[in-house]
């Protein structure tokens, strides 16, 4: 059994002696860098260069009357699309309007540079029954671009009947634009 302990050990030490070199001789190298990164939110700021449009006293069937505006974009976030949202409120300070809108009876139409934004003018009850989603009145608008230039025209329709009723009353016409950041796609914007 001498023999047979003297092999065991000889094997033994032998692998104990192998498994020591070969740890030994085990190494890698190795190198870290650190950095540092920043979430700075946009910010989404639609302009107007006026706080009112368009005012119109003594307006009659049939007259016409235009103002002009700009829309910049004073933010740093691209602008998918600006929506106008339109509501009014008629004051029937006269006769009785009998359930005829006057909002009904005036058209507008924007122009952004010149160009119709509208198939064909709407009326302002026609907008305002878009409610809060609006109607677009401006696509893409870039960061840092140069301010749009718009016109809008509006027309008190002379329906051809009598429209009597109408006189004497007020409509307070509010209109909101608002603005719709681009599309979060994951695109990396430099």
């Amino acid at each position: 059994m001498n023999l047979k302990n003297s092999i065991l050990t000889a094997v033994a030490t032998a692998t104990i002696g192998l498994c020591l070199i070969g740890s030994g001789t085990y190494a890698y190298f190795n190198d870290t860098e650190e950095t540092n990164n920043t979430f700075a939110v946009g910010v989404l700021d639609l302009g107007i260069d006026k706080k009112s449009i368009i005012k119109v006293e003594k307006i009659i069937p049939g007259q016409q009357e235009e103002g002009k505006f700009q829309l910049k974009n004073d933010g740093n976030v691209d602008i998918k699309n600006v929506r106008l949202i339109s509501e009014y409120k008629v004051n029937d300070y006269g006769l009785s309007n009998g359930g005829d809108d006057l909002g009904e009876h005036i058209k507008v139409q924007f122009k952004q540079n010149g160009k119709p934004v509208f198939d064909k003018p709407k009326s302002l009850a026609e907008l305002q029954a878009k409610g809060a989603k609006g109607e677009e009145i401006l696509g893409e608008f870039v960061a840092d671009s140069p301010p749009k230039d718009f016109t809008v025209e509006m027309e008190f329709v002379n329906n051809g009947q009598n429209q009597n009723h109408f006189q004497k009353d007020i409509l307070n016409l509010t209109w909101k634009f608002e603005a719709i950041q681009r599309d979060g796609n994951g695109e990396v914007v430099k």
